[in-house]
């Protein structure tokens, strides 16, 4: 890949959002629109009480066909907080939008609290008739969520449809370690692949993961994009350590890339994207929360900097 960085695209300190100045732009998500522009969706976050602890909410914003004019950022309400109780209760985190016939739909990560382990996670469903303005839930629960073999937070849902099928790119968690006897609990997961005719269904090889490791069994995948560019399928996520990762630049999240002729089957590669932070910049520590996706004929990536976004989120060039 040669790789163009076009700097950072949208600072949520700099908009008074619907939640709140300055509280994360994560995972940003493209959505093309019929009129011409692109919506890009990410999550913020609020306060939840006196309880010190965050929501994630959908918000969005609408730039120009050149990727680098802010035309409109979101100020309603874009997807209502999940119910008492659901998987989705304390936020979704991210939305991946998919254009399917006259809809918009959306697929969340919804994010729930434990008490052994900070969070657990699944997979649900939203859909929009509003040109994906506002999106409901399909229903209370999930569509993909833990099983047999895989025990607890599955997340990060990719949805591209190839023919007439659904194919989904996830995560799902393989187990909790304590780095220390008196430390928090860190989670450890990993990629793997499902199926669907009609995208709320799915088929999945339980516990299968897609990518090797780099890092050793602990590493950490998440958030996989998928594009199809130049006759290949190209995949960008990130990965870290499980340990020490919200204070130690060394092993915080980096982009990884892997290629694909079918889809299925995929050859990781992360040095031939090559994509790296910017010294004393808004992502030199970290690069995290990937996405790529085709623009009128070009290949490009949004993705997030350092502390997971709270900074907002850059644009790149990609030229195979």
């Amino acid at each position: 890949m040669m790789v163009e960085k076009l700097g950072k695209l949208f600072d949520p300190g700099a908009h008074e959002l619907m939640h709140g100045p300055g509280l994360f732009a994560q995972s940003p998500q493209t959505l093309a629109l019929p009129g011409g522009g692109v919506r890009i969706y990410f999550s913020t976050r609020s306060a939840d009480g006196n309880s010190g602890k965050f929501i994630s909410h959908v918000s969005y914003a609408d730039v120009a066909d050149d990727l680098t004019t802010l035309v409109d950022v979101a100020r309603h309400e874009v997807l209502a907080r999940g119910p008492l109780g659901a998987f989705d209760e304390h936020g979704v985190f991210p939305l991946n939008p998919v254009q399917v016939r006259d809809e918009v739909w959306g697929y969340t990560t919804g994010w729930t609290r434990r008490v052994s382990v900070s969070v657990d996670t699944a997979i649900g469903l939203v859909k929009s008739r509003d040109g994906g303005r506002t999106f409901q839930r399909v229903g209370t629960g999930p569509v993909l969520s833990a099983s047999l073999h895989e025990p607890f937070l599955v997340g990060d849902g990719f949805v591209r449809q190839i023919g007439d099928q659904f194919r989904m790119w996830y995560i799902f968690g393989q187990r909790w370690e304590r780095e220390t006897e008196e430390a928090a609990p860190d989670r450890v997961y990993k990629i793997a692949q499902a199926w669907s005719d009609d995208g709320q269904n799915w088929q999945r090889t339980s516990g299968e993961t897609i990518l090797p490791d780099v890092l050793g069994r602990n590493e950490c995948q998440a958030l996989p994009s998928v594009a199809y560019f130049d006759g290949h399928y190209h995949m960008v996520f990130c990965y870290r350590h499980i340990h020490g990762f919200r204070t130690d630049p060394t092993k915080g999240y980096r982009l990884g890339y892997a290629r694909s002729e079918d889809a299925v089957t995929w050859d990781r590669d992360d040095a031939a994207l090559g994509l790296t932070g910017t010294p004393g910049a808004w992502d030199a520590d970290m690069q995290c929360y990937p996405h790529i996706f085709v623009h009128q004929g070009a290949l490009y990536l949004l993705y997030n900097g350092n502390a997971f976004g709270k900074d907002g989120f850059g644009l790149a060039r990609l030229s195979p």
